[in-house]
């Protein structure tokens, strides 16, 4: 990576560089983080490497790693296990190896670390506190904790209502223009989920200028939905009017193939929730296919009709193109890097718990001078 952009970064990203100043003597910790390994993410780890911390990085989404970054990472002193598009296997040995590596603190974009050691029942390593970006992520444990405190910044204000309900919508688009020459005037658009991302995919989509339908399971998001103009319904009842589908939900399989048989001809499928599963895509590579675009590739259904899968359903945004614009994730990088200083401190004493991350933590992100 150049240095002339770590120094346009470091120009357009001044609260994290604030943020990160502000944190305290980070020697002997041991962060173990899982995270989008793109350019955005280095002011925050080369400022933690500066503060003394040791680090462990892996990636929680194999195709948004960026390799420059990860070279990038190590050079300042950073273990990192990743590569981009690496193997489920090697994924799941860096995430081990980052168990291994016993880390003192946990900091994950989908609770890897902490979902592998419940799911394979392993010995709770002393782990003091970790902290948690996604809604899915906390979703994935289930109720099933781990004997540390989990702190979720999901849920902010400064998070569900800025990145995930601004940027995350005008960012998949975004790619999608860029990635398929297309636009969305003339095109049915159906946004799979209405939680905050559904909702910004949704304004974002007719502010380009689709007619867009929202399927939802949960009724009251159906009615908000409802109230904000958009015809609503089940998947199975929309999608074979969609031209585009995109997914926004973090949940597994919310276009089933029993769906994607019955899409009309042409239908393009994305998705911009943080799980590569939303879409059901075993069944596709039985299907003949062929790469119809660098960024897509055309599946034949047994009906005749072909239809299209956009970057592998790998998130859009950040695997299409890239992401949060600096300006705007400066924002969301420096409640994470706020979120780690209080792990490391007050966050420590908490009970055993998931808790939301507290307001005098990461309004220090947002001072009003700004």
């Amino acid at each position: 990576m150049s240095e002339i952009t770590r120094a346009w970064a470091a120009r357009h990203m001044p609260r994290v560089a604030r943020a990160v100043n502000a944190l305290p003597d980070m020697s002997g910790i041991r962060l173990a983080m899982s995270m989008h390994l793109d350019m955005k993410m280095l002011p925050l780890v080369e400022g933690l490497a500066r503060r003394g911390a040791d680090l462990f990085i892996t990636t929680c989404n194999p195709a948004t790693v960026r390799n420059d970054v990860v070279a990038a990472m190590r050079a300042c002193g950073a273990q990192v296990a990743a590569e981009k598009d690496m193997p489920e296997a090697d994924w799941q040995r860096a995430i081990a190896a980052g168990l291994d590596w016993s880390p003192t603190h946990l900091c994950e974009m989908g609770s890897d670390y902490t979902h592998y050691l419940l799911k394979n029942d392993l010995p709770m390593p002393d782990i003091k506190a970790g902290l948690e970006a996604t809604g899915s992520g906390i979703n994935r444990l289930q109720g099933n904790l781990p004997p540390w405190p989990i702190f979720n910044w999901d849920d902010l204000p400064v998070k569900e209502g800025l990145h995930n309900r601004h940027m995350v919508g005008l960012t998949t688009w975004n790619a999608f223009f860029s990635r398929t020459l297309l636009s969305l005037h003339e095109k049915n658009v159906l946004v799979v989920g209405y939680g905050s991302v559904g909702q910004g995919l949704a304004a974002s989509a007719k502010a380009f200028g689709g007619t867009v339908m929202v399927a939802e399971i949960d009724p009251a998001r159906r009615l908000q939905a409802r109230y904000d103009g958009w015809q609503t319904g089940t998947v199975a009842a929309l999608a074979p009017e969609a031209d585009v589908i995109v997914t926004g939900t973090g949940g597994h399989h919310v276009v089933p193939f029993s769906v994607i048989t019955a899409l009309k001809d042409g239908c393009i499928l994305l998705n911009s929730g943080h799980r590569i599963d939303e879409i059901e895509l075993g069944p596709l590579s039985n299907l003949p296919s062929e790469q119809s675009l660098p960024a897509i590739t055309t599946y034949q259904l047994p009906s005749g009709a072909e239809i299209h899968l956009f970057v592998g359903g790998a998130m859009a945004n950040l695997t299409g193109g890239e992401g949060d614009s600096l300006n705007a994730f400066d924002m969301t990088l420096a409640v994470m890097a706020e979120g780690i200083g209080h792990i490391v401190g007050e966050g420590e004493k908490a009970q055993a718990g998931v808790y939301l991350l507290p307001r005098s933590v990461w309004e220090r992100a947002c001072p009003e001078a700004d």
